[in-house]
């Protein structure tokens, strides 16, 4: 006790001497590390507060502080974006995977929410709703001639797991009006479009997106086609936008050998992190072919990149997009979200495929339009790429950076000069709406048709081209169809067939029409 009390006058003594010390040093040396940084943040509150307090007029500072974090942003580059507490949901749920509610694909048809058709052994369709089907009210809350936002439409259709929704519907074919109690339950949102053979034993599994529930499909996709007799696997990530980089490895995974590769990626200290295969690939030895276009991006050039620089397939088609920035998702504390780039990433050969960002506006994103004009969607030649940015795969082979993935075989844009718009509408939703329509006007004599007679119907006449053709002008555009008269008329016939019967169906006649498809059956 006697020696506590000497020695704690000099404990006390030496601890203020120290803080002293620390407080001098922080104010003379670390001004910059501390007290701008506070001022940085302090200057943005005072102006918020300002305009809360003093400024002459009401106005919403929410608003104002949304605007000033995009403002912000659009100092970085194009994939570093703010997120609205509003859109957070709506934004989340299409890489969740799933979603709770009534399980239909509908549109607002006359400010009318109308079924296109419901999801097969959804809530909907065990409820006994049908295609043509119009919902006026959930529970009291109408629905019809007063348009109402997707917002307001979505609250009311979705829900809690489990929840019950009374509909009121009109059935066109009938009709009739009646009610029907729904209890909402988990939807799946489908990434893996389609997993089908080809032929005897060539496999092809269509990828939309890279979400939470994407390699759980498109693992089980592997093994349902290896258990069916295929040996070769075609991945279409045509127009497929990317999601998880970790959705994208994991797929990877299933094709290369232990320790091979996959990707790297390189954040703003220099810290590198590599992602290698593991033993756990289940098509590691068959032939693998990736398809991808302008709009295959990020994820989707990861799983190219990966492929290509580990030779262990071919890429086919044409140049990707040229995403290489990874993005993390950091909350702001009132539910909205910042997506901001964190670090760039490097296929195996030591490529970034990240295209240049001077322009971050709508011209970054409209890679279209620019390689329309360049001639590149229709020339593999006139691809430009810089020899500087020469990289080797695992076999020598010379492969590029610096904008995309570009293919080991160019497939052009299918049609000729002057006939990409038609193309291009045919695989909108312009064309599912149309058909909808069509099936709308006499759904009962549709609905007796077998896929032949349906076929007769649509190939063997051209009233249906011709009211498509008047259908899309009425919007301002003009179809040409001089030497893609069958090619739109198959189309049309496909979207008949995935509404009236099956996606499968579809996927058939669309497929035995793919030029790219082709390409690679052909080189069997």
């Amino acid at each position: 006790m006697k020696s506590n009390k000497i020695f704690l006058p000099i404990i006390i003594s030496l601890s203020i001497a120290i803080g002293l010390l620390l407080g001098n040093f922080i104010t003379n040396f670390l001004p910059n590390a501390v007290l701008t940084r506070n001022s940085k943040s302090e200057k943005l509150n005072k102006l918020i507060n300002f305009i809360d307090n003093e400024y002459v007029d009401n106005v919403n500072t929410d608003s104002i502080v949304d605007l000033t974090v995009n403002g912000i942003l659009e100092k970085l580059d194009p994939h570093s974006v703010y997120i609205a507490k509003n859109e957070v949901e709506q934004v989340s749920q299409s890489m969740k995977g799933d979603f709770v509610g009534i399980g239909i694909n509908f549109y607002l048809h006359k400010d009318t929410v109308v079924v296109i058709k419901p999801l097969k052994n959804g809530p909907s369709y065990k409820a006994g709703i049908k295609s043509g089907d119009r919902i006026l009210f959930a529970d009291n809350f109408q629905l019809f001639d007063k348009k109402v936002s997707n917002e307001t439409l979505f609250s009311k259709l979705k829900g809690e797991e489990g929840s019950k929704v009374q509909l009121t519907i009109y059935r066109k074919a009938t009709n009739k009006k009646f009610k029907v109690n729904i209890v909402r339950e988990v939807v799946p949102i489908k990434s893996v479009d389609i997993a089908t053979l080809l032929d005897d034993t060539t496999g092809y599994i269509k990828v939309n997106r890279f979400a939470e529930t994407t390699y759980d499909e498109f693992h089980k996709a592997i093994l349902n086609l290896k258990g069916i007799g295929a040996t070769e696997l075609i991945i279409d990530l045509r127009d497929n936008g990317g999601g998880y980089l970790e959705i994208a490895t994991e797929m990877v995974d299933e094709f290369l050998k232990n320790n091979e590769l996959i990707v790297k990626t390189i954040n703003k200290k220099g810290t590198e992190e590599k992602i290698f295969a593991t033993k756990k690939g289940d098509f590691e030895t068959g032939k693998v072919t990736v398809l991808i276009n302008e709009n295959s991006a990020s994820a989707s050039e990861v799983l190219a990149g990966a492929i290509q620089d580990n030779d262990r397939g071919i890429v086919v088609g044409r140049r990707s997009f040229g995403k290489g920035l990874v993005q993390r998702e950091m909350p702001l504390g009132d539910g909205s979200v910042v997506r901001l780039t964190v670090a760039r990433y490097y296929t195996p050969s030591g490529r970034s495929i990240q295209k240049p960002y001077d322009d971050k506006a709508d011209g970054y994103f409209n890679e279209f339009e620019k390689r329309f004009m360049s001639g590149e969607l229709y020339e593999k030649d006139s691809i430009k790429v810089a020899d500087s940015l020469k990289f080797k795969t695992k076999k020598g082979r010379i492969v590029y950076g610096g904008g995309g993935i570009t293919p080991d075989i160019f497939v052009p844009f299918e049609g000729n000069h002057g006939e990409e718009a038609t193309l291009m509408i045919m695989k909108s939703g312009v064309v599912d709406y149309f058909v909808f329509e069509q099936l709308d006007k006499d759904r009962q004599f549709f609905n007796k048709l077998t896929k032949e007679e349906l076929k007769k119907e649509i190939l063997g006449k051209n009233k249906y081209l011709n009211s498509l053709k008047e259908y899309v002008g009425q919007s301002g555009y003009l179809m040409n169809f001089t030497t893609q008269k069958e090619k739109v008329k198959t189309y049309l016939y496909a979207e008949f067939v995935r509404q009236l019967f099956d996606e499968d169906s579809y996927y058939q006649i669309v497929l035995s029409q793919d030029m790219m498809i082709k390409k690679v059956m052909d080189k069997k």
